[in-house]
């Protein structure tokens, strides 16, 4: 086998993004290895869907953007209306109408006079981002078999996914949806994609953000809608005896919507409900904004 097969792996996939103001496509759409975001993992992003070719809560992702940006001191990142010019170009030139979209900012390439950030915008096909479980109505999640602490980036949507990643793999093995991650003293945090709720002695129970797990957009959105439904909520810390002894579960993610959760490590969760108003409730307010 030559070396230049070696080194160039797999083909590129054939998809245009947007990468610093310019529409690329295939390998033409690259980064400098010079970049930050490249070199160490100095990037943050935003995932989120879009429906009809229009984008739900947008005014909240670039929200999270922004101000992630300038609390890790990141360069002042593409204005949102230039991010939005930018996701319609792309989503134009893949012929997307609903689909999944990200943006990704990194801490550019140092030393310059001002260092600008890196960007780029990219689309999905929403159908190959759903999980089977999304599909069906109700998920697959196991524990994960490694502790997790998020550590002082856990509030923060970073390019270092590692941790999370390989928490993914273990649902993929398991042939699941979802992993939970779990301190090493059984406290649940949060899903490696998601955030997680139970419903447990007639109230909500969700964990803290005092955990240090990432303030999802959803995962606020399903927030209002319980106590607009009048529910108990409690934002504290969930322990893993809780989610066996719960009479539902059901996970927030923004390209998932709202998932309830049929069995955790194989064992059946008692309801679906609730989790089922929910999601309903979070797919009405997509249809009122997109429609």
């Amino acid at each position: 086998m030559s070396a230049e097969r070696i080194a160039r792996g797999a083909p590129m996939p054939a998809r245009h993004l947007w990468v610093n103001g310019v529409l690329e496509r295939g390998e033409g759409a690259a980064m400098s290895l010079f970049d930050r975001g490249a070199r160490d993992g100095e990037g943050i992003f935003e995932t989120l869907r879009i429906h009809g070719g229009r984008p739900f809560l947008w005014d909240r992702h670039l929200e999270r953007l922004v101000l992630a940006a300038a609390e890790l001191g990141f360069p002042v990142p593409p204005s949102p209306a230039a991010l939005r010019r930018a996701m319609e170009t792309v989503l134009d030139a893949e012929g997307l109408r609903d689909a999944v979209v990200r943006i990704t900012v990194t801490r550019g390439i140092p030393n310059g006079r001002p260092t600008r950030a890196g960007c780029w915008v990219e689309a999905e096909p929403l159908e190959g981002r759903l999980w089977r479980g999304t599909r069906r109505g109700a998920a697959a999640v196991v524990l994960s078999k490694r502790p997790f602490a998020p550590g002082p980036l856990g509030p923060y949507k970073t390019t270092s996914r590692l941790a999370y990643h390989l928490a993914r793999e273990e649902a993929r093995a398991a042939g699941a949806d979802e992993t939970l991650l779990l301190t090493a003293q059984g406290e649940v945090l949060e899903g490696a994609v998601s955030n997680v709720f139970l419903l447990v002695d007639g109230e909500v129970a969700t964990p803290s953000h005092a955990t240090g797990i990432l303030p999802g957009i959803t995962r606020a959105f399903a927030l209002r809608v319980c106590h607009e439904f009048g529910e108990r909520v409690r934002s504290s810390a969930i322990w893993r005896d809780e989610l066996f002894l719960a009479d539902e579960v059901f996970v927030t993610n923004a390209v998932q919507g709202v998932v309830p959760v049929a069995s955790i490590d194989g064992r059946a969760v008692p309801g679906r409900a609730f989790g089922e108003r929910v999601r309903d409730a979070y797919r009405a307010a997509i249809e009122a904004a997109t429609s």
